[in-house]
């Protein structure tokens, strides 16, 4: 078991009828709930309440590293000549199906945590993605010309190709 590995307690108490509570002590969950639920209902909140747990903790560990903030900023500097208002840009967990979004009225960019198991130029790919839509809130021809001043552009689109494509297969291959 690994350090950041989640252990859970559960206390069951015959007055709480309804609700569940979750409190975490160090690496201890302690899932308070009632004395009478089914062993498939009390797993399945569990699992439930530990995920979300973990997605904070993730979130908050890559978070905790500026490299989002400072690429953008250099990318902001280079590419922009640091015309763009960048809010906040941070790795986001329920990103599953879109590797990064933009809201340009806000200034706020939202990355998936699973970019940061990607190599960095295809972070960066993602990053100047996401700042052009600052300036060109939609897929236009001036987006994609500024998007493409990114070096990398052409080999990080391929690599995320090739990566939807894997998975794709992977989730096949879990159907049979």
């Amino acid at each position: 078991m690994t350090s950041n590995e989640l252990n859970v307690q559960i206390i069951r108490s015959k007055r709480r009828k309804k609700t569940i509570q979750a409190k975490l002590n160090g690496n201890t969950l302690v899932v308070y709930m009632p004395a009478g639920l089914s062993e498939t209902k009390e797993s399945e909140l569990i699992h439930k309440m530990k995920t979300k747990v973990e997605n904070k903790r993730t979130r908050k560990a890559l978070n905790d590293d500026d490299y989002l903030e400072k690429h953008a900023d250099e990318f902001n500097r280079h590419y922009f000549n640091g015309q763009l208002k960048i809010v906040s840009i941070k790795y986001v967990t329920n990103q599953n199906t879109r590797r990064g979004s933009c809201t340009p009225a806000r200034g706020s960019i939202r990355i998936s945590h699973e970019l940061a198991e990607m190599p960095r130029w295809v972070l960066d790919y993602v990053i100047m993605h996401e700042i052009t839509h600052l300036e060109h809130p939609n897929h236009s021809r001036k987006f994609w010309n500024k998007v493409n001043e990114y070096k990398y552009t052409e080999r990080a689109r391929g690599f995320l190709i090739c990566k939807e494509l894997e998975k794709n297969d992977i989730s096949e291959d879990e159907k049979q």
